[in-house]
């Protein structure tokens, strides 16, 4: 409203007043809510857990990329059932914020070294969001902040003294040595470009230099306990390279000259010798067995080795005659006649196998054949100059039932004054085939007071007279 050209509010001091007291609130209003969000403007929220709210207030900033995107609303404290306690704050982001991707991750960091902080996002890729209202699970919470505080806990009393004796170190290294250290600052761009290639190779995840210090770190703790012993071990190295500095040249130098022609040579060769190789370990691997028992067997190699020397010697002499008497086993064998007889003999053979099978037994285990002609020659080498004799011992019969010396009803079986049993074995074992293996006949046990007829209970040995040791 103008009147006369004036304006009405222009013209009352007390209107004026009244509008710019309005203003001052109104300014001092959206100052004061600034940092809760600006009225009538939407926003996104949404819960996030966190396992520590790390002095987080209600207020701190929401950052993204290093920018504000909005506000800790409020913070709670959440008990779970296994006894532990998380913290659950409410955010209230900007809207273009919305939505935020699934895979997000959350962080408390430091805003100042005074204290304060401020929760960061690292927005994820996926596809998929957060809806308003939703909460971020306490697994989006990672990785674990490290506090300025911890990094200042780790300088304690021993650690700030080394420090300082580092520092004194690296000072006296430094001192006096200004234009050494000019002219290696003016030699570092070149050596840094060089290094590059080297420090991005370590840098590689493919390197797997962390896992390269980790055992470093292993090997040195094993190292630790014997480090006199390492010391003593570069003490006598020092002796051994001197050693070797006395022969260095021409003989190493030579050596080392001489050993890449050779490894030619060696990857030419290998190729071709390895079946040769091959088979010399299969012959070597099938005579280990032979070469182990003839460490037990040397001796009576060396014997037959003495014994065939002298029959070598008359070898030729017997080479001589094989040939006619070849020949004249090939006449022998080409004969009709001969050859009838071999058929015979093959069949006389066949019949007499299983007689000889069985009685041989008596002879080559129990020496029976040698002691019958042994005993029929001293029956009849005794006597005087009308001739031989012959000893013989009467033994008179017990007396009594069914005795030997009378006719009998039955084997005697006891009766009579005198204990009367029969002992009689028509077949005593022989070690033959079906029979127990020892020398029965001769070696029987007399069983006082038992009747014994057939072989005798037990094994009575393989052993006779007038066998050799082993025998038997």
């Amino acid at each position: 409203m103008r009147r006369g050209g004036v304006s009405v509010l222009a013209a009352s001091p007390t209107m004026v007043g009244a509008v710019t007291v309005l203003i001052v609130i109104v300014a001092v209003f959206l100052a004061y809510n600034a940092n809760t969000g600006l009225p009538f403007v939407p926003t996104y929220r949404v819960t996030a857990e966190l396992p520590n709210a790390n002095t987080l207030v209600p207020g701190n900033e929401v950052r993204i990329g290093g920018v504000r995107v909005g506000m800790v609303e409020e913070i709670e404290p959440v008990a779970h059932e296994d006894g532990t306690v998380s913290a659950s704050m409410d955010l209230k982001l900007d809207k273009d914020v919305e939505p935020l991707p699934v895979d997000s991750t959350l962080i408390v960091r430091s805003r100042s070294a005074l204290g304060l902080k401020y929760l960061e996002i690292n927005e994820g890729t996926s596809e998929q969001g957060f809806a308003p209202g939703a909460v971020i699970p306490l697994a989006a919470a990672t990785p674990e902040p490290v506090e300025i505080d911890q990094i200042f806990n780790t300088f304690d009393e021993p650690t700030r003294d080394a420090i300082q004796e580092n520092l004194v170190e690296f000072g006296n290294a430094l001192a006096g040595r200004g234009p050494a250290l000019n002219e290696a600052l003016g030699e570092l761009p070149e050596a840094l470009e060089l290094l590059e290639p080297v420090m991005r190779n370590l840098a590689s995840p493919s390197t797997r230099l962390e896992r390269f210090v980790q055992a470093l770190s292993a090997t040195a703790a094993e190292v630790a306990p014997v480090a006199e012993v390492q010391a003593q071990l570069f003490v006598d190295l020092d002796t051994t390279f001197a050693a070797f500095a006395r022969v260095a040249r021409p003989f190493i130098q030579e050596t080392i000259s001489e050993s890449p022609p050779t490894l030619d040579v060696a990857n030419r060769t290998l190729p071709e010798i390895r079946p040769f190789l091959a088979h010399s370990e299969a012959l070597f691997t099938e005579l280990g067995p032979g070469v182990q028992t003839l460490r037990e067997t040397s001796p009576t190699l060396a014997d037959a080795l003495e014994a065939g020397v002298p029959a070598l010697r008359t070898a030729p002499a017997l080479n001589r005659e094989l040939a006619p008497t070849a020949e004249a086993l090939q006449r022998f064998n080409d004969n009709g006649d001969v050859r009838s007889g071999l058929t015979r003999l093959h069949e006389t053979v066949d019949i007499f196998g299983p007689a000889v099978r069985f009685i041989a037994p008596a002879q080559t285990v129990c020496n029976y054949g040698t002691l019958l002609v042994r005993n029929l020659a001293s029956a009849f080498s005794q006597g005087g100059n009308g001739g031989t004799w012959q000893q013989v011992t009467v033994f008179e019969p017990p007396e009594g039932p069914n005795s030997e010396g009378t006719y009998s009803a039955e084997p005697a079986d006891g009766g009579g004054d005198i204990e009367n049993f029969l002992h009689y074995n028509p077949y005593p074992n022989t070690a033959s085939p079906g029979q127990r293996r020892e020398c029965e006949a001769g070696n029987e046990p007399y069983q006082t007071g038992q009747q014994v007829i057939g072989n005798v209970p037990g094994n009575q040995g393989t052993s006779t007279a007038d066998q050799l040791p082993g025998q038997g």
